[in-house]
């Protein structure tokens, strides 16, 4: 599961598990690169992950960030580092969460305190932050396609380095994992894959006898005896089918490996990905063989952190420690406000009581989506289908097929990469499934692996399918009930986090497909705002007497909404939180176009360029969508036009 879309808040738990105080580690103070580590002798290893680990505490509590998966890799990593010679070798890690201890080890331990921050350390690899980041990532499932393909180019450069890809057994569940293990055997690239099995998907099959095989298949003695064998009975092939049967059953008693040995990968383990003697012992042995081989390891999530090991998904991320005051507050206490995926939950509980039709769909995000309440009230009705994006879709579609009326919660970034089954399972046969997506536009501190800048765009062009971008909570609710009241494909996009604060109505109020609002009155410019941006061009068309207009779908647009805008206005200005190119706007300039008619347009939005790392104010801030970046861009555009060039229509 993606259990790092939760997030902790450090708050609540016993400080004196997190230093507060930066630790003292004087072994770690000395390793700055791979070349440092492999100095150490392996006696010194165990110390330096009891330091490291402190030091991921520390850090992370001063921060926040991703923080289970680290700590469940450190001896992991360190041992990596200590077997190959990085960054030569090539360590590719899969989506990228675990990398804290990465990072710290290969020279930027001291800029840990900026990471996820603006102008700061990214929070996944990162191939233009250092040589070590040998693959840029923040989805899962691509480390075994990306090293493959370093692998065989090592081969075809006839250069002697070695590849390794590090995957989680969660990302394992994902068709392009084993797209990439059935290519890997077939080109006998030498390619070693690291299993890290955090008992978050595959069940572990751990203990004396499994440690006891796990060290004779990576031994030198059991390799070279296994290859002298098929030599011998290579004249002999009832006796060589018979040996094979015979090994592999041998092995499939204690491990889960007959899958990976039937995919051609040389299979070792399972062993304790904690144990850094075995580490290293092994994968010094498997980075002899020649070939595809996979080490399966196993780790806990959370290890050295008494509430991280009991709530890997819970604690996968933290917020940064901010102590409570003792000092009680005169002040009452205000409402926290609801986040957009609470309110998703709350909508899908209270139509799923009522409609028997409907299926909850989530391609791993129960958590983060707001699906928990909904997946224990109705569990006969909701389907995790682990990272699989792809089938997520498609058996949506099935289930529209026979009837049902699935809803498919998904964040916008991960649903790029189920677009093939948006167009041609879906949309080309008019299917009835409605899409929740969250976390649409910019998503701050992630970055832009994770940010929802492109659905408007890339679902803008697809025939049959409804767009909707509420601007609060309340629009949210009533949108995806009309979305999924609309007798085909729907999809309603709102962001992370909280909104401003409007109530809620608890009747339905199913607002038209199609049919947006005019909310101020005004001349000389009108605003169209497409989604949560509203507050911010509330703001700056009532300082300066515009008109506003709330669209709330993006497709269909409601066209006679444009042409009243145009017609009270010099200056026609889109807002909306996606990129501008493909966007909401160039939809409204499209049709303008249609018509045959000009107007000046200003698009406002996020432009052509990947928006790094910040807070999410920040980003807004960066891209000109606040309200004082919007109240800029008018003024400067108001500045270049002629009044002759204005053309009322």
């Amino acid at each position: 599961m993606r259990g790092y879309h939760q997030r902790r808040d450090v708050r609540a738990l016993m400080f004196d598990q997190i230093p507060l105080q930066r630790p003292q580690t004087p072994l770690l103070n000395t390793v700055n690169s791979g070349a440092d580590l492999r100095a150490l002798s392996e006696k010194q290893l165990p110390q330096l992950a009891a330091e490291l680990r402190e030091f991921l505490l520390y850090t992370v509590g001063q921060t926040g960030g991703h923080f289970g998966a680290g700590l469940g890799v450190v001896e992991l990593t360190i041992a990596l580092h200590y077997v190959f010679n990085t960054p030569e070798d090539r360590l590719v890690w899969d989506v990228g969460h675990q990398t804290y201890p990465h990072k710290i080890l290969t020279g930027r331990r001291e800029f840990m305190g900026t990471i996820r921050q603006m102008d700061g350390l990214a929070g996944f690899p990162k191939r233009s932050e250092s040589p070590y980041d040998t693959f840029g990532v923040g989805h899962s499932s691509t480390s075994i396609s990306a090293a493959l393909g370093m692998a065989l180019a090592n081969r075809d450069l006839e250069r002697p380095h070695k590849t390794v890809a590090i995957i989680g057994d969660g990302a394992m569940t994902a068709g392009m994992a084993f797209e990439a293990l059935n290519h890997a055997a077939h080109t006998k690239a030498d390619l070693l894959v690291v299993l890290n099995d955090n008992n978050m998907s595959i069940s572990p099959n751990v203990g004396g006898l499994a440690t006891y095989f796990s060290r004779i298949w990576a031994s030198k003695f059991y390799t070279s005896l296994r290859e002298s064998g098929k030599k011998v009975l290579e004249s002999l092939p009832q006796a060589r089918e018979l040996a094979r049967k015979a090994e592999e059953h041998m092995k499939g008693m204690v491990s889960p490996s007959t899958l990976f040995e039937e995919l051609g990968f040389y299979y070792v383990g399972p062993i304790d990905g904690h144990d850094i003697p075995r580490l290293t012992h092994d994968l010094r042995n498997l980075s002899e063989i020649p070939g595809a081989k996979l080490l399966h390891v196993i780790t806990q999530k959370g290890r050295g952190f008494g509430p991280a090991e009991s709530d890997p998904v819970g604690y996968h991320a933290l917020n940064k420690i901010e102590p409570k005051s003792r000092v009680k507050s005169a002040q009452p206490p205000v409402p926290e406000k609801l986040k957009y995926q609470d309110i998703f939950g709350r909508w899908l509980c209270q139509v799923a009581a009522e409609d028997r039709r409907l299926i909850g769909i989530t391609p791993a995000m129960c958590e983060g989506s707001g699906m928990v309440e909904f997946s224990q009230r109705f569990p006969q009705r909701f389907h995790d289908v682990a990272i699989a994006e792809q089938h997520a879709v498609t058996l949506a579609a099935g289930l529209a097929c026979e009837g049902f009326k699935p809803v498919v919660a998904i964040y916008s970034t991960f649903l790029q990469r189920a677009y093939d089954q948006l167009v041609h399972d879906v949309a080309l046969q008019n299917l009835d499934v409605t899409f929740a997506i969250d976390r649409a536009g910019l998503v701050g501190e992630d970055g832009p692996t994770h940010s929802g800048c492109f659905d408007i765009a890339f679902m803008r062009c697809i025939p049959n399918l409804a767009l909707a971008a509420p601007s609060d909570e309340n629009e949210c609710h009533q949108l995806l009930h009309s979305a999924y009241q609309y007798p085909g494909p729907a999809a309603v996009r709102y962001p992370r986090g909280t909104g401003p604060g409007e109530t809620i109505q608890p009747d339905w109020q199913q607002l038209p497909v199609g049919k947006g609002r005019q909310i101020l009155k005004g001349k000389t410019v009108a605003l169209l705002n497409f989604g949560v941006l509203l507050p911010q061009a509330r703001e700056v068309a009532e300082r300066h007497g515009y008109a506003l207009y709330d669209m709330r779908w993006i497709k269909p647009l409601d066209t006679e909404l444009v042409l009243q805008a145009c017609a009270q206005c010099d200056l026609l200005v889109t807002i909306e939180e996606g990129s501008i190119a493909g966007g909401a706007g160039a939809g409204a300039v499209e049709f303008l176009a249609t018509q045959g008619l000009v107007k000046p347009v200003l698009l406002l939005g996020i432009p052509d360029q990947f928006i790094e790392h910040a807070s999410r104010t920040q980003q807004l801030a960066a891209v000109g969508l606040t309200s004082a970046g919007i109240e800029s861009a008018i003024k400067n555009r108001l500045s270049l036009l002629k009044p002759q060039r204005a053309v009322n229509i």
